[in-house]
């Protein structure tokens, strides 16, 4: 079994944390292929949102994931998160789920409250994800309140640094929401800290893609 991980961005962290998680849900028989194009992420911050060349780039890794006998792929970055959407079709024509590794999340904080926090550090992430939780809690027919945390000057942060930034942030809406969902998931590290501290759910999204990522292998019928 083969599985595509398809990152625009990285960090030791990130890697080492997806890698893990996918091993939790998949053995370690499973062959993890990985591909990066960080031009992808600067491109999009540049422009502020996804434009054409980008996208293409992307579909161009998940199709060479395929060629290369990836059995499911999936989306590392929330920025692109809706590139992926766009591909579904493609994706089940050739038999290659594409699993987004934010999806269940969101849908999981629609089903745990209406208040939710979205925190990101860069807007390029945080306007996808809303727009994703926005969309799963129009086929979940629930009402929700979207409540933003853009963390700024969080880049070049040591991780003690990282977890202070994000507290603070944290702590300015802890009041306003029921749960606070973690846009990337380089931000995981901080889940448990985060909830401790503020005593509000805090998700984030690589157990989540993980578990996806088994699912859509059951259905395909490798597991």
């Amino acid at each position: 079994m083969k599985i595509g991980l398809v990152y625009t961005s990285t960090t030791p962290e990130l890697i080492e944390l997806v890698n893990k998680e996918v091993r939790k849900q998949l053995g370690d028989e499973a062959e993890l292929l990985h591909y990066e194009d960080p031009s992808i992420l600067s491109e999009i911050r540049e422009h502020g949102y996804v434009t054409t060349a980008p996208a293409a780039r992307l579909i161009s890794m998940f199709m060479q994931a395929a060629q290369d006998g990836a059995d499911a792929i999936l989306n590392i970055c929330s920025s692109v998160g809706e590139v992926a959407d766009c591909i579904q079709d493609a994706a089940r024509y050739i038999g290659v789920p594409i699993v987004r590794i934010d999806e269940e999340m969101c849908r999981d904080a629609v089903r745990r409250g209406t208040r939710i926090g979205v925190m990101a550090t860069l807007p390029t992430t945080l306007e996808p994800t809303k727009n994703t939780v926005k969309r799963v809690a129009r086929e979940m027919n629930r009402e929700i309140t979207l409540v933003d945390s853009l963390v700024d000057g969080a880049f070049g942060l040591d991780q003690d640094q990282f977890r202070t930034l994000l507290l603070n942030n944290a702590e300015q809406i802890k009041d306003k929401i029921d749960i606070l969902l973690l846009c990337q998931g380089s931000m995981a590290y901080c889940e448990e800290y985060l909830e401790e501290k503020i005593g509000v759910p805090v998700v984030s999204s690589p157990r989540y893609g993980a578990a996806a990522l088994k699912e859509a292998l059951k259905s395909k019928g490798v597991l």
